[in-house]
């Protein structure tokens, strides 16, 4: 395995082997770190794990001290990010984020991990237990029993700061739509509905009958960590399709479910749910079903209508019947969101856009009262987390929180293998009810030699 090295001596080598040139000048910018700096790691820097890092490090007080991925183009295009090489140019960088640990440990305070997500909870336990803070990306984890045992190693550990990756958490849309729920504006919510027009769709039932030579830039062991050892197949798994298959992804559920279903688990303040059915197919051998129809029942809270409380999410083409949404002639929903049916009325919250009460003409004084009443000040995900190590106040998605919102999600993909049967949750024993052979799909079996205590085996430590 590739060893420790500084980004310079990195990028010198890769130029020397053909791959690509040092950056010019930057040892010109390196200065002495002041005092009170997070000192950072980043392990999965492509994609969303590149955008959450030039979040991250765009704080004034964070110090970037290593950058860790499987594949060697992704880690050259953070490590040659002009930003971050002029800002940072003695951050290290390394292949596997266990090395990573062993050799930072005593110079990193935080990491962000953005990586597959069968990788999250070993990756992220294991920082939590060696002291770090952590910023995961959604879905906490994989299973279901991997969200419930991360949640409680945060809450053992409450000076260190944790962080889910939902961003839109504090979007003003989502704050104003959760507040105007919880302040009775279309009155107690009967109903919920839920859904996403993206979809992982269109897998074969099963992986192809052949193994693909893995390419120089990746390490695919690495790659596999956790999961059954399998053939690469090219453009099969990495860098983006791993969503679809059960190995290692948890669909559009995981994907997209832990953002639109968020504002609704606020704003009503909901808990374990009670009982959760899938009303669509039953997913492939080997990859989740090509679209999902799920109710999920949960005890009434006190924003609620009745003794219990319905969301339904739909997904990859299932929609919602807008019957009874009071939407105006011709209108349409959007791409992504939810509607909440109340008694009064009902609320369309748009994924990524302002709350609209329907119908709107019903609410105008409503919500001109409520736009003079409430003021929401803009929140910086990212810095919240910084601020929040360094002392300064605290995080709005723990993982207390997240990973009560991650575990009812994950319930969905457990009942899509028992399509029209509602599935009852007894959450404080982690099981099912009258189903112990549903129980067997909360968790997984760790690959030999990646086991984490805790996580495979079924112990707390």
């Amino acid at each position: 395995m590739p060893g420790q090295t500084t980004r310079r001596t990195f990028l010198k080598q890769l130029a020397a082997a053909g791959a690509l040139l040092p950056v010019a000048g930057s040892e010109a910018f390196f200065t002495a770190a002041p005092p009170r700096k997070l000192r950072h790691a980043a392990i999965g820097v492509g994609g969303m794990g590149l955008s959450d890092l030039r979040s991250i490090s765009a704080h004034p007080d964070v110090e970037l001290v290593a950058l860790c991925d499987v594949d060697v183009r992704r880690l050259v295009k953070a490590a040659i990010e002009p930003e971050l090489a002029r800002r940072f140019p003695g951050a290290r960088t390394y292949r596997d984020w266990r090395e990573l640990l062993a050799r930072e440990g005593d110079r990193i305070d935080s990491v962000n991990i953005a990586v597959p997500d069968h990788m999250h909870a070993p990756i992220a336990m294991t920082a939590l237990r060696m002291g770090k803070h952590v910023f995961l990306e959604k879905p906490l984890a994989h299973d279901v029993l991997e969200c419930r045992r991360l949640a409680e190693e945060a809450g053992r550990r409450p000076d260190q700061v944790t962080q889910f990756g939902i961003q839109i958490h504090a979007h003003i849309a989502y704050r104003m739509g959760v507040e105007m729920v919880r302040t009775g504006m279309v009155g107690k919510i009967v109903e919920v509905h839920s859904w996403c027009g993206k979809g992982w769709t269109g897998p074969p039932a099963r992986r192809p009958d052949r193994a693909d030579p893995v390419p120089g830039h990746l390490e695919w062991d690495l790659w596999l960590g956790t999961a059954p050892a399998r053939p690469f197949v090219d453009g099969l798994y990495h860098p983006s399709e791993w969503r679809r298959w059960v190995d290692f992804g948890t669909g559009t559920l995981g994907d997209m479910a832990c953002h639109i279903l968020d504002p609704v688990f606020t704003a009503l303040d909901l808990g374990a749910p009670i009982r959760v059915t899938s009303q669509g197919a039953p997913p492939f051998e080997e990859a989740w079903p090509a679209r999902n129809e799920i109710v999920y029942e949960f005890t009434g809270t006190r924003f609620t209508a009745g003794p219990t409380v319905a969301c339904t999410w739909y997904d990859s083409g299932a929609w919602p019947d807008t019957k009874g949404f009071e939407l105006a002639e011709g209108q349409k929903l959007p791409d992504a969101g939810s509607v909440f049916v109340g008694e009064e009325g009902c609320l369309l919250l748009p994924h990524w856009a302002a709350p609209r009460p329907l119908p709107a003409a019903r609410f105008e004084g409503a919500v001109r009262e409520f736009k003079r009443q409430f003021t929401f000040p803009p929140i910086d995900h990212y810095y919240q987390f910084v601020n929040a190590c360094l002392g300064r106040g605290e995080t709005h998605t723990p993982f207390g929180y997240a990973g009560s919102l991650t575990e009812a999600i994950l319930l969905g993909l457990v009942a899509n293998r028992y399509p029209g049967e509602a599935l009852c949750w007894a959450a404080p024993r982690l099981g099912f009810v009258g189903r112990p052979e549903a129980d067997r799909h909360l968790r997984r079996t760790y690959r030999a030699g990646w086991e984490v205590a805790g996580l495979s085996d079924g112990r707390t430590a």
